[in-house]
Parts: C-alpha cells; structure tokens; sequence
C-alpha cells in the first residue's frame, strides 16, 4: 500500500495524478446502499462485519475510487463507553442517556476495547475484499464532536447544552473529553492493528467553536490523540468543518494531511502550512448537483491551481449530500481519473 496514490499523496510524495475518495462515499446517494439498508438497522450494518464490508466496497466496485473508507459511525466510541445510541431515520443518531452532569461523567468508562472489536473484524473482512489493491482508510471522531452529541442527546442546530458546559462547568468538559480522548486514541490504534492503511479524525462540528474554544476543548484533545497512534507508514488525516479557519493551528497537532473545506484557496492554505503537510479537499459538495460541464470545469479549475504541488488528495469539503444524483459522482470520479497536467 506504501506505493498507492493516496498513501504516497498523504506522504507529500509526488503522484502521477491527485487521487480521489470522497466523505460519505458509501452511503445513501446509492440505490445498493437502500438495497442494504432497507434489510437492516443502521447499527446492524455498523456491527455485523460482512454488511459493513459489502457497504464499504460499494464504491469501490461501482465508483473505482482510490481508497476505500471503513463503513462505520463516529459515535461508535460514545455508545461504548455506555451512552444508549439509536439511530431513526430522518432523525439521525440519539442517545438516550445524555451526559449532562459530573456524576454521567463520571460513568462513561474508558476500558472499553472489547466492546469495539467489531470493528477490528470487520477491517479484516474488508481488506481480504480489497485484497491488496487499495487503501483502507479507517477513522474516529474527534472529542468535540462526540462530546456534543452526549452533551446535545443528538444532533443539534446551537450546541447550546454543549457550550454551556464548556463556559459553565470547563473542569467537567475536560473531564468528558479526556475521556473521550483516550478511548479515540484506543479506537484508532484497535484499527490501525487490525490493518487500515491510513486513518482520518473527524471533528465534524468544530466550526461552532470561536478559535479559542477550538484550541482548549478540541485542538489540545486532538494533539493527544495524534500523539498516541502508531502511525508508522499510516497516515493520519484530520479533518474538521472550520478547517479553512482553524488549518494553521491543525498543523501543530503533527497529521500527516488537513482537510480542508470548501470556504477557502486550497493553493494558498497549502502554502500557509508547514513543508511536508498535505491538504485534501476541497470540492463544495453541491457542485455534484451541477451540469456535468460545470462539475468537469470545476474539477479542473482546483487541478490546474494545484498542479505543481505534492501532497494533494482529491475530496469534497464535506461529505456527498444523499439525493446528488449518482450518475454525477460516477462522472466526476471518471473526470478526476482522466486528467491530464
């Protein structure tokens, strides 16, 4: 894997082209997705190691993406430390025991690895599928956001219980998001053990932080976490919403790429960044809806802005929004595998 596209991208190694994968590249934008889906819960998929192999390689065998993504979920961390996850359609993820006190703090625990095998399993599943042909990247979610879906009970337009707690009760929040923290490193090297390529920290939400909230309650947790992941030849991604912003202080917690959002040059952040830094991005999402000539014309413009630069991972911003036609994602990876500098 050490010779792929994406991994020597991810190494700031120079690449015959950019390659490509996209956040939330299996999932609902695809018919075989429902087809799965409609079988079983969200949490099924998530445990049972064949379906999430079969969801994981979904884009690979019908997108010919670049690298493959493990099919999972970032709150698979809060629901092992003891919150009570369900996930409802058109609702999203709920945990019924909210942490909003010392003493649901102090509950949560932390030695709870065994409880995540599945996960392991199912990385051994997908990468016999693979069978050596393309990276496996797997991931977490960074402590922020974890926290804010304990704190909220789920998702959440202001993150105000969240928020509260960090200006009310910090000592609590720290106390939550070491927790969180150590659990994600654990997650993460369970991973990396079992065989992912490479390994991105979501911090999803991050960009409802000011920059200060962002360096105490999320940047130190993931400067941690960095630090405790055995990431030789893995490279670790980290990626927030907020990125475009925060990217300069990312760089200090030592990954290997940022990714970045749609809201910003990817020339210029890239030039900002210390030497040996990749980025990956940084495509808005609803180009995907676009004309197919808008779409290629968009693809080239970032391509040609980056052309002279290692270490440049094509992604969206975000992830694929579920009704962007699939027929748009097929081309736009057919446009990307076809360029030319």
């Amino acid at each position: 894997m050490r010779d792929s596209l994406l991994i020597k991208a991810a190494f700031s190694e120079k690449t015959e082209r950019p390659p490509v994968w996209m956040m939330r590249q299996a999932g609902r934008f695809m018919k075989e997705y429902w087809d799965i889906k409609n079988k079983y819960s969200f949490l099924e998929m998530c445990k049972t190691p064949e379906l999430a192999a079969d969801v994981t390689m979904l884009p690979v065998d019908l997108l010919g993406i670049d690298a493959a993504i493990l099919f999972s979920d970032i709150l698979v961390t809060g629901e092992a430390m003891g919150g009570d996850l369900s996930f409802s359609q058109g609702i999203g993820p709920k945990f019924a025991n909210p942490v909003r006190t010392k003493a649901d703090i102090d509950n949560l625990q932390t030695d709870v690895i065994d409880r995540l095998q599945y996960v392991a399993d199912a990385i051994k599943v997908i990468q016999q599928r693979l069978n050596g042909n393309i990276p496996l990247i797997g991931f977490a979610g960074a402590p922020f956001t974890v926290m804010s879906y304990l704190v909220e009970g789920g998702s959440s337009k202001d993150f105000k219980l969240t928020k509260l707690m960090l200006h009310n009760e910090p000592e609590m929040a720290h106390q939550l998001l070491s927790k969180i923290a150590t659990v994600t490193a654990d997650y993460l090297n369970l991973q990396i053990a079992a065989g992912v390529n490479a390994v991105q920290i979501f911090d999803s939400w991050a960009q409802a932080l000011s920059w200060d909230d962002y360096k105490e309650f999320s940047h130190r947790y993931i400067v941690e976490i960095i630090s405790k992941l055995n990431r030789k030849d893995v490279p670790v991604i980290s990626f927030c919403k907020g990125s475009s912003v925060f990217a300069p202080l990312m760089a200090e917690a030592k990954p290997d790429v940022i990714s970045v959002d749609w809201n910003v040059d990817l020339l210029d952040i890239k030039k900002r960044l210390p030497a040996g830094i990749a980025v990956q991005g940084n495509l808005d999402p609803h180009i995907l809806y676009a004309d197919k000539k808008v779409i290629k014309e968009r693809i080239y413009r970032l391509f040609d802005r980056m052309k002279d630069e290692k270490g440049f991972i094509f992604n969206l911003g975000h992830g694929i929004m579920p009704d962007i036609p699939f027929d748009n994602v097929k081309y736009a990876v057919e446009v990307i595998k076809e360029y030319a500098p």
